[in-house]
C-alpha cells in the first residue's frame, strides 16, 4: 500500500493521542478522515473544529464503507462492532504503529522512548527544531502548549516521533537517532516481567540505523547491552556522564543552568517550566539539538521560548502563595519526580496531591510504589481507579494504594466529595495527577481554586 494514493482514511480510537496526531497527518496531505471514539473530549472537538468527522456510538451507520485504510488502535476491544465489521469485509487495516512505520521509511528520524519523560522530551526536540527554522515534522504524545497541537509539518523530511513501547509498537520504527529515557517495568499486562521491558528497550535500540546516534539516560540498567555505532548517555548532575548540567540556579519556578557536553559546552540555559526532572529531560533534547548542528544561541532562544506540554507539569494557577499544577504522573517514578520537584520548587506552600490512579492492573503491579511515592506529600487524595480498557478485579481498588501509606493525612474520595475539599483552600500547593479523566476536573477546579481568598 501506498499512502500517498489513499483518499478516504478511517480511524477506530480518533480521540487517543498518538491515533490523533495521524489523523491530522492524513488531514494535512488532503485526505478525507473521519473516526469514531467512545467519549467526546477537547481533543476531539478540535478535530472536529478542523474538518474531521467524529462519532461516539458504535455504529456501523455511521462507519466509512468507502474507507481505503482504516487505523485501529490496540487499546479498542476485539469485539468492537466497527473493528470486527472491517475485519469480515477484509478491508485494509492496520495498528497506529504500522503506519507511522510507513511513514517514517523514508525520513531521517528522531525517535524519542522510554517510561518517562518521552512525551516532554520529544515535544521539546520538536520545538527546538520548528523554533530555531531547521524543521520537521512531528508526531508527539501530548498537546505541545506552545502550538496548541500533537502534530505539525515541514518540507524537510525529518520526524520527530514519540517511540511508544506499549504493545511494543515503537519496534515498527527506524531511528537515525534514538532516545531512551528510562527503562523502568511497566505495562506488565504486555510484557508480563521488568527483564522483558528491558529486553524490548535493548531492541528498540537495535533498530538504530547504520552510523545513528544513542541519546540515554546515563544510570540505565543494562545499558551496556544497547546497540547503535555511536552512544551519549545524559544525567542532571553526574559528572561521569556524556551531557549534564552544571550552577543550576532556581528563579521564580523557573531554572538556569550550563550544559556539559565532553567537547561543548551551552552557559546560561534557561527553561520556564518546572520540576527538576525536566532540566534533565531538556539536556536530552539539547545533546539531540546539537548533534544535528543547530546553533548555540538558536538553542538557547528556543528553550526559553519552550512552554510545556499540557498535563506535564502544566501551571494552571501560579500566584503567590497559591500553585496549581496539572501533571499526566501515572506511574510511581513519575510520581516522586512530580512531588519532589513542584516541593523543592515551593518549599514553603502545603503541598496537596489528588491522585487517579490508571488501570486495575497498574495499580495491583504497583501499589507498594504508588504508596511510597503519596507519602511525599503533606496530603493526598485518591479518587477511584479509571479503567481505560480494563475490567475489574476482584480487591483492587484505590484502597489497595491507600493501606500501604504511611501518611496520616490521606482520603479516599469521590469527584464530588474532592470539589468540596478544595472549596476550604485558600493558599498552598495543589497537585492533579493521573492518565485517566482526571483532566477533566482541571477546569472546575480552577474555578474554585482561585476564587478562595
Amino acid at each position: 500500500m501506498d499512502i500517498k494514493d489513499l483518499r478516504k482514511v478511517y480511524f477506530i480510537g480518533i480521540g487517543g493521542i498518538g491515533m490523533s496526531a495521524l489523523a491530522r497527518y492524513f488531514k494535512f496531505q488532503g485526505k478525507e478522515v473521519s473516526g469514531y471514539d467512545k467519549t467526546e473530549t477537547a481533543l476531539t472537538k478540535q478535530l472536529m473544529s478542523e474538518g474531521i468527522a467524529v462519532h461516539y456510538q458504535e455504529d456501523l451507520a455511521l462507519a466509512a464503507k468507502d474507507a481505503e485504510l482504516v487505523v485501529y488502535t490496540p487499546a479498542v476491544p476485539k469485539d468492537h462492532k466497527e473493528l470486527v465489521f472491517y475485519q469480515q469485509h477484509n478491508y485494509p487495516l492496520l495498528k497506529r504503529s504500522d503506519v507511522l512505520g510507513m511513514i517514517t521509511k523514508s525520513s531521517f528520524n528522531i525517535c524519542v522512548a522510554g517510561t518517562h519523560g518521552k512525551t516532554t522530551i520529544t515535544t521539546m526536540i520538536a520545538h527546538m527544531l520548528r523554533d530555531s527554522g531547521y524543521g520537521c515534522n512531528a508526531f508527539l504524545g501530548g498537546i505541545s502548549v506552545n502550538y496548541n497541537s500533537n502534530f505539525w509539518s515541514s518540507e524537510r523530511n525529518v520526524c520527530v516521533v514519540e517511540a511508544d513501547e506499549y504493545d511494543r509498537s515503537f519496534l515498527k520504527l527506524s531511528p537515525d537517532i534514538a532516545v531512551i529515557t528510562a527503562m523502568d517495568a511497566d505495562h506488565l499486562d504486555i510484557y508480563g516481567t521488568a527483564e522483558a521491558v528491558q529486553q524490548a528497550f535493548i531492541d528498540f535500540s537495535g533498530k538504530l540505523k547504520k552510523d545513528g546516534l544513542l541519546v540515554h539516560k546515563f544510570d540505565l540498567q543494562r545499558a551496556v547491552e544497547l546497540k547503535g555505532d555511536r552512544h551519549i548517555s545524559y544525567s542532571l548532575q553526574n559528572k561521569l556522564a556524556g551531557a549534564f548540567a552544571e550552577n543550576i540556579r532556581m528563579d521564580e519556578g523557573s531554572y538556569e543552568f550550563d550544559v556539559k557536553l565532553a567537547d561543548w559546552e551551552l552557559k546560561n540555559v534557561r527553561l520556564n517550566m518546572g520540576g527538576m526532572h525536566n532540566v534533565e529531560n531538556v539536556l536530552a533534547a539539547i545533546t539531540v539539538a546539537h548533534s544535528i548542528g543547530i546553533e548555540d544561541e538558536k538553542i538557547k532562544k528556543a528553550v526559553a521560548a519552550f512552554k510545556g506540554v499540557k498535563r506535564r507539569f502544566e501551571y494552571i494557577v501560579k500566584e503567590p502563595g497559591k500553585i496549581f499544577v496539572d501533571d499526566y504522573a501515572h506511574h510511581p517514578e513519575e510520581l516522586r519526580a512530580l512531588i519532589g520537584g513542584a516541593k523543592s520548587l515551593f518549599p514553603e506552600l502545603k503541598c496537596t496531591v489528588v491522585f487517579q490512579p490508571h488501570l486495575f492492573t497498574r495499580t495491583r503491579d504497583f501499589a507498594e510504589g504508588f504508596a511510597e511515592s503519596l507519602d511525599l506529600a503533606d496530603e493526598t487524595v485518591l479518587l477511584p481507579i479509571y479503567p481505560a480498557r480494563e475490567l475489574p478485579i476482584e480487591g483492587v481498588t484505590s484502597k489497595l494504594v491507600f493501606d500501604k501509606m504511611k501518611s496520616s493525612n490521606k482520603y479516599l474520595m469521590s469527584k464530588d466529595e474532592l470539589m468540596d475539599m478544595i472549596k476550604g483552600k485558600k493558599e498552598g500547593l495543589l497537585i492533579t495527577s493521573g492518565a485517566g479523566d482526571i483532566d477533566t476536573m482541571v477546569g472546575p477546579l480552577k474555578a474554585i481554586f482561585e476564587k478562595t481568598n
